[in-house]
């Protein structure tokens, strides 16, 4: 209670409370009272909620679980999304650009400003949206299940959005834009807000959402939040969208968020693993990744910091965050689930990660250390830990809640995932390498911040949970302990690689293994690493787990499967021999796992060693008598070894002469057995061998052994052996033994001998003496004690240096010295004395040589010489040796060298063969020699630099020949010296005179000029030279050149054989007086009008002779020039001191005629004159003589002549003709017109015809450019516009097709040929007459491209079907039935004299089905007998039979067997029937490749039969492999028993032979001609028939035919259709102006623009426009023939290969609009849609073009404007996918929804350029065409039906002819003569010899008709 006062009255009394008056503040209340107040939480219950919610937990910082919240939203948000879903978190650090913030913004649907309200209320979660927080959507719906739970149902309570801004910052800026909405909603809590409201006394929980335009940013004014600026601008393009904006970021926050980048990035990625990667997780092995909804989930983070690269990273791209970690390094994997009470779904998961080679592969987490660590160095290595903690601490289980991770919430483990207690299938350690992950539906509780959940584990672990194992997919209702122990044994098995096999030894088969498979293979190791332990061949043992227990020595590994090296493996077997062996002497097998690896080896080794302690162990050997063997001695040849004595001893050293105890098999004796084995190379020799026993008293013993003297390697071994077996081993171990090994070596030398000494031996150069040294039993041995051998020769002094005591002993360096005969040599004895041996000396020959060079001797002996300067001496040399003898070698070149003056020859000759030589060479000449001159000559070998060289002095005196040549010229009484290549100046044409010369020796001396000297001197300015003048000293006189440019070269020359000597000089002339002056024109005399002229005039004064003579430069101003019109304003003279002349330019004359002009020049006296040749100006222009000016193009038909030809005229500025020749004219840009350009040039008018052209170019305006340059300078050139029109009907070629692997058999009928002729633009020209196109064959091939003159032609068939319209079909054509090379062409008839024809198809006609036997020739018909002589017994003599088709082709090559020759009698009741020579009634012959030759074939003599009988020899053929058996051959016979009858009815026979040919002829004949008449009745029939079909037809086109002047009507109406047809072509039409690409091959089926037309002109103006960038694109058949395009236009041309398109997503044609579904409509829509592609009509190739549109234009649809196309896309989009939806007023709309903008409007159809599609001819010209077709159907009908009725007229008519009369009655004449010839022959007779010739009717109705070539074929055959 309170009192009020005014004092506190406003502090007291508030709004909204109640107040109860009282009386006074004590005063006790009557009742009860209610008093209202509020109690709404303090703001610091949302500012703070995040501080108090997030904690760290496991010691990791909550920031990034904060953040995973503001994800949650986004996932949540775009849950809807269909295409990409994006979340972006940004983090602006940037401090240009205000203070820091975290943005998160996602294209999810965004929010209304109602659920921004629902958003902004604190701990409303979706459950509880209703009453007045309902939202715009209805109630909350559960998702449906999902694999791992993963249906982005994660934004749950209503609280993680609001804690995590204002644990992150303080303030948060909410924008968003849901979809199909123009607004963005804005709305901003922060506390600095809250705190405001508080002080003001408002309400806290309320505010104002800012409702905005996208991309509007008026409202942020504040500098802190200029980075919103860039945030609001990426609205524009955005659909919808949610941005959360948080500012006033804690600093701690900004520290972690920038220093730990990389780690909580990596814990994002952690929490959002499987909804970025998918349920299975990032499987990084995958090859290729299924496609999935997850696969559009795309968490990118980027952080901007001032004056740094952004830092961005996907959350897709981290590759380290745990559970990547985990499923990379697991090997395999188990699955299972957990169905709790109620709803509650657990899938799981458990990995398991294996134990490889030397580490576990469980990752590591840097957030949980849990490896167990060495610390200490020290570590005993014994102490090891056997079961190491892979897993560590840390729980097996993560768990994941609606997909993503829950982080603080963990599972140890279950039950029957827990290491057992007891031991198991698997090693406890396997239990420590399994990781797992839960995943749980939202049936279980988590915190409201998604850090824990509430009672997972509790419910896991209830006793009425049910787990099940996943495998496949399916639940498998198991006992999920078992399986998991089973799973987990199989996992370490397969994929723990704890053991590691080392020392690969080979492959092996164990035979010991009871199954066959497991048998091999099996690989051998000699060592394993395992443990930290090595185990290796040999090593002690113990095993554990086997009964008994075995100890033994490890001899091998074995590892099960096919390996080559090392490898590790999980286990294996191994291979022990137990010890010890002298007990067991067994091997045992066992698995590596029951080695006992705690057993150490000082054990293994006590317990063995303890067993083997009883056994024999050693020898002890004692030498009683001396004379010792020590192990390894050496002994001397013979040296005495023994006695021995021996002791058997165990290990405690007790002797022994039994074995142990009876447990060992009893109380046996030991012997010793003693043997000295020799070791050689060819193998061990055993030399003595003894055994002892034992005597009781007495030892072991062995007497001494004398007799060893053979030199090598010996061992003396003493064995114990068992007594009775003398076996050395016992139990399988060796009994004691020892060895002596020693070596027997030579013994002291007693004699010697000579080994090969090395020849050649010379004078004083060392060679060495071999010596054999030898003992007593002939072993090589060497000295033991200093000898000094003794050398003696006669005739020498012999001396050496030493004798080597190794083992080749060798006396080396001995020397001998003394004179031999000559350089060959000689022969001595030489002695070799060794004192002290048995046998002491030795006596060998030898050939001593002179020794090596050693000195030089030379002659003559003085040691001065005199020689003349270039003369040449002689030296004679010697090469001696030391003693003096002339010596010789190879190589002995010696040198003489002089010095003393430059460039002296070196003199060299070659002493190799006798050493001695003359030393000569060039001669010695020094140049400028004046007076004697001394030198030095130096004599040596080179090669030989131990000889001293020998030095001689030689004087050199000056030589006495001419040695120079002097001139002088002589003028008075002074002569002046003319030096070589002197230049004297004379006047021009004067001669100079008063020449002499004088010649002097070396020595300066004169030299006198005789005659003899004369003769040697020669000059070359005149021929004839006075030989008295020369002997004077005088030369002839030289005549001066009259031009100063001829310069006159005199030359003198002396030659002898000593000296050739020159001296020249040259004589230059001078000008003389003036005399004239020259004007000289440099250039062309010529010059054109208006211009001036170009050469320069050149005015000189010269002399009498044309000299030009050097005058002043004052000159200039005597120089005077005139002439006719000159224009002297621009004439110009000046003066050229280089060349002193006069240099006139600039010479112009007035305008006026052309005309020859002028010009006079004048010096003093002198004067000159000029001629210049005024023509027309220069070329400027191009005038078209003839042709007007065309100022609009000239329409020309592709393939016409232009109008007439063109002629050009050059001209000049004025107009006026140019004379110009040879000024080169061409057409540029010409590839249009043939014949093919020419550059034509100009006559001598100026003119050039470059002829009439005809044009050939595609349709369009073209021009040709004429080109014409002058003076490098372009004339202006007319240009010629031509618009061609292409000739649609102009065929260009056929095209044909048939099935190109199809076999012609004779007789049967050719495959279909389909043939079209083609246009010059590549369209199939329809509208063709078929009788104008034909088929010619004929047999062979034809040299060019023409057919053959015999060809036979056929008509094409019926078309069978109308859309072959354009198509003409050749259809059951006969093949001939010849066998051959046969050629086919098919032709269009042009005109009259013209043919289109095809290439040629040569084709090769095959022999069909074998049939009959025939042979060939046919022989006569045989009459025998069967008497003596052989040649009336012989039926055949000589017959080949073929095999033949039923064509008579021979066939059968492949064919081999035989033929069986018989006789049949034609009476079956006559019995006696002839036989075979022989007395066989069959005869057999070879049948080979379809071919018999039957030789001799003849009856036996007396053979029986009946006379006058005709029997029949038939040849019937056993050939197997054939489906139906041949037909035989058979020929009949006459058989008589009387020779002259036999002659008589031979000649018989041959006469009915000739009668039957002749008979078979004439019927041939007749069967033709019937046949004949027979098939033009039926052509007339069919004729008939077909004119008829054809006049019924027209009637259905309301076209009568009259019944008389048929022809003429049908003329009349087809010019009428025809003129009617042209008339709709030239009716406006839409076109694509588009140029086609030429189809150069059939794989191109040309540019897109041109595939299809469109009929309505708006769709066609769309669907261009929407194609715009596609309608240049060639479309191809063949990825091939698009990369020739792409080659040909350097890139330019854009292709489209047809085999590279994806067609499974191509659209189904057939498929109904989207708004048609199930059969019924699902709204009316408006505007009249259509899809795009059924608006096309294609003229060609149909199924390409649907293909290539459908690809292009997908499911584009067709409507009438945009309002009817926003209707249509608004309800299309709620039941499926919309597509591009184009209007006919040119709006499109996007797939995306996106329309407006210039890019989304077409523009008008003229500014396409051309680039739209066509529009199809109209209906009408269609039904013009189709009557039009029959009309000229019906006219070829009805001339072909005129034809066959004249035809069969004229056949029956020439069947009654005189003639054929007459050959009907020969024909019954001699069937008559043959029947009787046979009646007297006693034939039977023949069906054609007694039946009357009968006309065959043959029935044509089903076969084809053959053309009359053929049948005429058919009558040249049987006339064969």
């Amino acid at each position: 209670r309170q009192q009020i006062t005014e004092d506190n009255f406003n502090e007291v009394v508030q709004n909204g409370i109640t107040l109860y008056l009282l009386q006074s503040v004590d005063q006790m209340l009557l009742s009860a009272t209610k008093e209202r107040i509020d109690f709404l939480p303090h703001y610091d219950t949302l500012v703070k909620s995040g501080m108090y919610e997030y904690y760290a937990s496991e010691g990791q910082n909550p920031l990034p679980f904060a953040l995973a919240e503001l994800i949650d939203n986004s996932l949540s948000a775009t849950s809807r999304n269909t295409d990409i879903r994006s979340i972006q978190i940004k983090l602006l650090f940037d401090d240009s650009q205000g203070k820091s913030a975290v943005a998160v913004i996602d294209n999810g649907r965004g929010m209304t400003s109602k659920q921004l309200n629902n958003w902004a209320v604190y701990r409303l979660s979706k459950f509880t949206r209703q009453g007045d927080f309902e939202s715009d959507h209805s109630g909350y719906v559960r998702p449906p299940p999902v694999p791992r739970s993963l249906n982005s149902d994660i934004s749950y309570f209503g609280v993680g959005g609001k804690q995590a801004v204002f644990f992150v910052g303080q303030s948060a800026r909410m924008i968003s834009k849901p979809t199909d909405s123009q607004d963005v909603h804005e709305l901003v809590l922060s506390k600095e807000d809250f705190e405001k409201k508080e002080k003001n006394r408002e309400a806290i929980y309320s505010g104002y959402i800012r409702n905005r335009k996208p991309a509007d940013s008026t409202h942020i004014t504040t500098d802190d939040e200029r980075f919103l600026h860039n945030l609001i601008i990426e609205e524009r393009d955005k659909k919808s969208f949610t941005a959360v904006v948080i500012t006033g970021v804690q600093p701690q926050h900004i520290q972690y968020l920038k220093n730990y980048f990389h780690l909580w990035t990596r814990q994002l990625a952690h929490i959002y693993h499987y909804y970025i990667h998918g349920p299975k997780g990032n499987e990084i092995s995958a090859a290729i990744k299924e496609a999935s909804p997850f696969n559009n989930i795309d968490i990118e983070i980027s952080m901007f910091e001032k004056g740094k690269i952004p830092k961005i990273v996907n959350l897709r791209e981290i590759k380290d965050d745990m559970q990547t970690l985990y499923i990379k390094t697991a090997a395999d994997g188990f699955e299972f689930k957990a169905q709790v009470e109620g709803e509650g779904i657990v899938e799981g998961i458990i990995r398991y990660h294996p134990f490889l080679y030397d580490k576990e592969t469980y990752p590591d987490d840097p957030c949980f250390p849990s490896r167990l660590k060495d610390d200490d160095d020290d570590v005993d290595d014994d102490c090891f830990v056997v079961e190491k903690g892979a897993r560590g601490k840390r729980p097996i289980f993560e768990c994941f809640w609606n997909g993503r991770l829950i982080p603080y919430t963990t599972v140890e483990d279950f039950d029957w995932c827990a290491p057992p207690k007891k031991r198991g299938l698997s090693p406890v350690e396997c239990y420590n390498r399994i990781s797992g992950a839960l995943f749980t539906n939202d049936k279980f509780q988590v915190s409201t911040n998604k850090l824990t959940f509430m009672d997972l584990e509790l419910k896991l672990k209830d006793k009425n949970t049910l787990f099940t194992r996943i495998l496949n997919g399916q639940e498998q209702r198991m006992k999920i302990d078992r399986e998991f122990a089973l799973w987990l044994k199989d996992c370490h098995e397969k994929y723990d690689k704890q053991i590691k096999f080392v020392l690969f030894k080979g492959s092996c088969a164990r035979t010991d293994l009871p199954s066959k498979r497991m048998q091999s293979p099996w690989a051998t190791y000699a060592s394993i690493e395992w443990d930290g332990k090595t185990y290796k061949s040999g090593q002690l043992v113990k095993t554990i787990k086997t009964l008994p227990i075995f100890y033994g020595s490890i001899i091998k590994f074995f590892l099960y499967g096919d390996h080559d090296g090392d490898v590790y493996a999980t286990g294996g077997e191994v291979e022990i021999s137990l010890e010890p062996q002298a007990l067991y002497g067994e091997k045992r097998i066992i698995p590596i796992s029951k080695l006992d690896r705690t057993v150490s080896d000082k054990s293994v080794k006590k317990y063995i060693e303890d067993e083997m302690a009883r056994l024999p162990d050693r020898l002890s050997v004692t030498w009683p008598e001396g004379d010792a063997l020590l192990p390894n001695e050496t002994k001397l040849a013979g040296t005495p070894i023994g006695a021995l004595r021996i002791e058997i001893l165990n290990k405690k050293g007790e002797a022994m002469q039994k074995l142990p105890g009876t447990s060992h098999g009893g109380s046996k004796k030991l012997l010793v057995e003693l043997k000295v084995i020799l070791h050689t190379s060819s193998g061990n020799k055993e030399i003595i061998s003894h055994i002892s026993q034992h005597g009781g008293k007495w030892p072991y013993w062995f007497k001494k052994m004398e007799n060893i003297h053979k030199l090598g390697s010996y061992t003396l071994k003493l064995q114990v052996v068992v007594n009775e077996s003398n076996a050395g081993t016992y139990a399988g171990r060796p009994l004691p033994s020892k060895m002596f090994k020693f070596t027997i070596v030579e013994g002291k030398p007693e004699k010697f001998s000579v080994g090969l000494l090395d020849p050649p031996f010379r004078v004083g150069v060392p060679f060495n003496i071999p010596l054999d040294l030898q003992d007593e039993f002939g072993h090589t041995t060497q000295l033991t004690s200093h000898i000094d051998p003794i050398l003696e020769a006669s005739g020498l002094t012999l001396r050496y240096e030493e004798i080597t005591k190794e083992e080749n002993c060798t006396i080396k360096g001995v020397t001998a010295k003394g004179l031999v005969n000559n350089y060959q040599g000689k022969n001595f004895n030489l002695k070799v004395t060794l004192p002290g041996l048995k046998e002491d000396s030795q006596v060998l020959k030898i050939r001593l040589l002179p020794g090596p060079p050693h000195q030089l001797k030379v002659k003559p002996d003085s040691e001065i010489l005199k020689i003349e300067n270039g003369t040449a001496f002689p030296f004679q040399v010697e090469v001696l040796d030391e003693s003096g003898n002339i010596t010789s070698q190879p190589k002995l070149i010696v040198h003489c060298k002089f010095l003393g003056a430059p460039e002296l020859p070196v003199y060299a000759v070659d002493c190799s063969n006798a050493g001695t030589n003359i030393l000569t060479g060039p001669v010695v000449h020094v140049q400028n020699i004046k007076k004697d001159q001394m030198l030095k000559a130096r004599i040596e070998i080179p090669s030989c630099k131990n000889v001293p060289p020998i030095e001689k002095t030689i004087k050199l005196l000056p030589s006495s020949h001419v040695a120079r040549l002097q001139i002088l010229s002589v003028e008075g009484q002074k002569a002046i010296q003319i030096k070589h290549q002197d230049e004297i100046n004379w006047i021009a044409g004067d001669v100079v005179h008063n020449l002499i010369f004088q010649m002097y020796d070396e020595g300066e001396r004169e030299i006198n000029i005789t005659s003899t000297v004369a003769e040697k001197i020669k000059v070359n300015w005149t021929p004839r030279i006075n030989r008295e003048h020369l002997i004077q000293g005088l030369l002839p006189d030289v005549k001066v050149p009259t031009s100063i440019k001829d310069v006159r070269y005199c030359l003198i020359t002396y030659l002898d054989d000593h000296v050739s000597l020159e001296s020249a000089f040259t004589v230059r002339p001078l000008p003389d007086e003036p005399k004239h002056i020259k004007c000289k024109l440099k250039g062309p005399n010529t010059m054109q009008m208006g211009e001036e002229l170009q050469s320069e005039i050149d005015i000189m004064v010269t002399d009498q002779y044309g000299n030009q003579i050097q005058t002043a430069a004052s000159c200039i101003n005597s120089l005077g020039i005139s002439g006719s019109g000159l224009d002297k304003s621009n004439v110009k003279m000046t003066w050229q001191d280089s060349t002193q002349t006069i240099t006139v330019k600039g010479i112009k004359f007035k305008p006026g005629p052309p005309e020859s002009k002028e010009l006079c020049f004048a010096w003093r006296e002198f004067s000159d004159f000029l001629r210049i040749n005024l023509t027309a100006g220069p070329p400027a222009k191009l005038h078209l003589v003839d042709w007007p000016e065309l100022e609009e193009p000239i329409s020309v038909i592709n393939g016409r002549e232009l109008q007439k030809p063109l002629i050009v005229q050059l001209c000049d500025q004025w107009g006026n003709p140019s004379p110009e020749s040879n000024v080169k004219i061409s057409l540029t840009k010409a590839n249009i017109i043939l014949p093919a350009v020419q550059q034509h040039k100009t006559d001598e008018n100026g003119r050039a015809n470059l002829g009439v052209f005809t044009i050939h170019a595609p349709r369009g305006e073209h021009s040709l450019h004429l080109k014409a340059s002058y003076s490098k300078g372009i004339l202006n050139c007319p240009v010629i516009k031509i618009n061609v029109l292409p000739d649609p009907e102009k065929p260009v070629r056929l095209n044909v097709k048939y099935d190109k692997t199809a076999s012609f058999v004779a007789g049967s009928t050719f495959p279909d040929f389909m043939v079209s002729i083609i246009s010059e633009d590549d369209n199939i020209i329809k509208n063709i007459n078929p009788a104008r196109v034909s088929m010619k064959m004929w047999e062979g091939q034809s040299s060019g491209t023409r057919a053959s003159a015999n060809a036979t032609s056929f008509a094409c068939s019926k078309v069978k079907d109308d859309k072959d319209e354009g198509f003409f079909y050749f259809r059951d054509k006969m093949i001939p039935e010849r066998v051959g090379n046969y050629s086919i062409q098919f032709g269009f008839v042009l005109d009259k004299t013209n043919i289109l024809n095809s290439e040629q198809i040569i084709i090769e006609v095959v022999p069909n089905d074998p049939v009959r036997l025939l042979p060939e020739p046919p022989p006569a018909t045989p009459a025998v007998s069967n008497v003596q002589a052989v040649a009336s017994r012989t039926l055949v003599k000589n017959l080949c039979l073929h095999i033949m088709d039923e064509y008579n082709n021979r066939t059968g090559d492949y064919l081999v067997g035989k033929i069986i020759a018989k006789i049949e009698c034609p009476n079956e009741d006559d019995t006696e029937i002839p036989l075979f020579q022989g007395k066989v009634s069959t005869v057999e012959f070879p049948f080979h490749y379809g071919s018999a030759e039957i030789v001799n074939l003849v009856l036996a003599e007396n053979s029986p039969g009946r006379d006058s009988t005709e029997y029949i020899l038939a040849f019937e053929p056993d050939v197997p492999g054939l489906e139906k058996p041949l037909e035989p051959y058979r020929l009949s016979f006459m058989f008589y028993n009387n020779f002259k009858k036999q002659q008589q009815m031979a000649t018989l026979t041959r006469e009915r032979d000739q009668l039957s040919q002749s008979i078979l002829a004439y019927r041939s004949l007749f069967e033709t001609s019937n046949q004949l008449v027979t098939e033009m009745k039926c052509q007339a029939k069919e004729a008939e028939t077909r004119e008829t079909h054809l006049k019924n037809e027209l009637k259905k086109h309301q076209i009568s035919i009259p019944p008389t002047s048929m022809l003429q009507h049908v003329d009349s109406l087809i010019k009428q259709k025809t003129l009617e047809q042209e008339a709709v072509m030239k009716q406006p039409r839409r076109t694509c102006t588009l140029p086609n690409y030429s189809k150069g091959n059939q794989d191109i089926l040309g540019k897109i623009a041109h595939l299809a037309q469109i009929e309505d002109n708006e769709a066609a103006k769309v669907i261009s426009w929407h194609l715009a960038s596609d309608m240049d694109c060639v479309v191809t058949l063949t990825t091939e023939a698009a990369r020739r395009i792409f080659d040909e236009t350097q890139g330019r041309q854009q292709v489209l290969p047809l085999d590279s398109i994806f067609k499974k997503t191509l659209p189904d044609w057939n498929r109904p609009l989207p708004h048609f579904r199930n059969g019924k409509d699902c709204f009316k829509p408006i505007g009249k849609p259509v899809f795009a592609r059924d608006l096309l009509t294609f003229p060609d190739n149909i199924e390409h073009c649907q293909i290539v549109f459908g690809m292009l234009l997908g499911d584009t649809i067709i409507i009438d404007n945009l309002d009817a196309a926003n209707h249509y896309r608004k309800e299309v989009v709620k039941i499926a996918h919309c597509p591009t939806l184009l209007t006919r007023e040119g709006d499109r709309i996007r797939s995306n929804g996106k329309f407006g903008g210039l890019q989304n409007k077409a523009p008008p159809m003229d500014k396409l350029r051309g680039m739209v599609f066509g529009a199809p001819m109209p209906k009408h010209y269609y039904t013009v065409s189709g009557q039009l077709e029959l009309l000229q159907q019906y006219r070829t009908s009805v001339i072909k039906l005129n034809c066959a009725n004249k035809e069969l007229d004229s056949q029956l008519q020439s069947l009654k002819t005189p003639e054929m009369q007459k050959k009907k009655q020969e024909l019954a004449e001699q069937e008559k003569n043959l029947k009787l010839i046979e009646q007297k022959l006693g034939m039977t007779p023949s069906d054609k010899g007694t039946e009357s010739f009968q006309p065959t009717t043959l029935d044509f109705s089903d076969s084809p008709i053959p053309p009359k070539r053929m049948r005429r074929e058919i009558v040249k055959k049987l006339y064969r």
